[in-house]
């Protein structure tokens, strides 16, 4: 689930030259397994709404309560299921950090990684009811990510009680970014040795994918949760310091997204609609 102003995979922000990020607005909800949804619609900018804490979209809105962030979904699926998505989402942090990433020297693109600790409690339609361990993090941008990156992988792996997250990314003048931050449940961010970066069988769209992983362990898919042309999200499993553990992980290929190509594919799946109103 991802709210955006400034909807970056969006090809209608891409054709309006990125003039206007509100102009572009997006709550993205992405269920999996049998009865799975995704739903992406491109918004205007009379259908959005911020204060410090609450942003919304449309129908759908994320409300920071001072303890818990609770996304209010009423969002359509895109094609082929095109049905509605309605519920909640409860995300309860068990610590929120104020650490600041700059994945760029210059500082155009940043993480902020507000609770890579959390609990989360879905109720969704579609028979998504479930309760987890999840995260919160954001992006933050004054560029497209094609201008300033070629390839990208994000990891977020429950261990020794907290979270580790790797962000390993080669940006366009063929620097790279290596980061590995260790969380705790009281609070503490810790930066730690990364593993080796160990590669794993490629996507169903190819897209090749790697990830933190200690020597001699090869990691691999256990789930396969979002797949297109130029990104992979999946659960992979992997290694980390003697400890094996289950997460999230995401591969990004820019030069792929960069295509002009792809964008009439996504405008199917990226529904524009300017003239919502409240």
């Amino acid at each position: 689930m991802i709210g955006f102003i400034g909807s970056v995979f969006s090809p209608w922000y891409r054709w309006s030259g990125r003039r206007n990020p509100q102009n572009h607005v997006c709550i993205n909800v992405a269920t999996y397994g049998p009865g799975g949804r995704f739903t992406m619609t491109d918004r205007g900018q009379a259908a959005l709404r911020q204060t410090p804490d609450r942003l919304q979209v449309g129908p759908s809105a994320l409300q920071w309560t001072g303890s818990q962030l609770i996304v209010t979904v009423d969002e359509i699926g895109a094609p082929p299921m095109v049905t509605p998505v309605r519920g909640t989402v409860t995300l309860t942090p068990q610590a929120v950090f104020d650490e600041t990433v700059a994945l760029t020297p210059d500082g155009r693109h940043i993480w902020r990684p507000f609770a890579p600790i959390a609990r989360v409690e879905v109720d969704l339609s579609q028979g998504h009811n479930w309760q987890g361990h999840g995260y919160f993090d954001a992006n933050f941008g004054t560029a497209a990510l094609e201008a300033d990156f070629r390839f990208w992988t994000w990891g977020r792996f429950p261990h020794r009680g907290g979270a580790t997250c790797f962000y390993d990314a080669t940006r366009m003048d063929g620097s790279t970014l290596q980061t590995a931050l260790h969380f705790t449940p009281d609070g503490r961010v810790e930066p730690v040795r990364a593993p080796p970066l160990t590669r794993f069988r490629r996507s169903l769209w190819a897209v090749r994918r790697e990830t933190r992983a200690d020597p001699g362990f090869r990691p691999h898919q256990v789930m396969n949760m979002l797949d297109a042309p130029f990104y992979s999200r999946s659960q992979v499993r992997t290694r980390i310091a003697g400890e094996e553990t289950t997460g999230v992980h995401e591969a990004l290929d820019l030069r792929r997204f960069a295509s002009p190509l792809l964008k009439p594919m996504l405008a199917v799946r990226v529904p524009r609609r300017a003239g919502w109103r409240f």
